[in-house]
């Protein structure tokens, strides 16, 4: 009588996520409501799921020019902000000493 052999190989939720955020996964979908072949709403959707590392080997990096997630955005803005500021002190205290 021979054996059924099988897989005993058992992964964790945390082995699974590292190899999906290694990977990385992308999953796409589009829905679209039609009536007599009238399109009403079209809503594609994709959703990419890995690690930053991988994102960005791919070319996917918005958090980093994003104002409101990236603190190198936001000192460029103050940066520049500012750079505006000293200019205007500049031309008030030139128009100051001119009067």
């Amino acid at each position: 009588m021979s054996q059924i052999a099988h897989a005993t190989q058992a992964s964790t939720l945390a082995d699974i996520l590292e190899r999906v955020l290694d990977k990385g996964v992308v999953i796409a979908g589009d829905i679209k409501v039609q009536i007599a072949d009238i399109d009403l709403i079209t809503l594609k959707i994709r959703l990419i799921v890995a690690s930053v590392d991988k994102a960005r080997e791919i070319g996917i990096n918005w958090w980093e020019e994003d104002g409101n997630l990236s603190l190198k955005s936001k000192f460029k803005e103050l940066q520049q902000e500012n750079n505006a500021l000293k200019e205007r002190v500049v031309k008030l205290e030139a128009a100051r000493d001119a009067g």
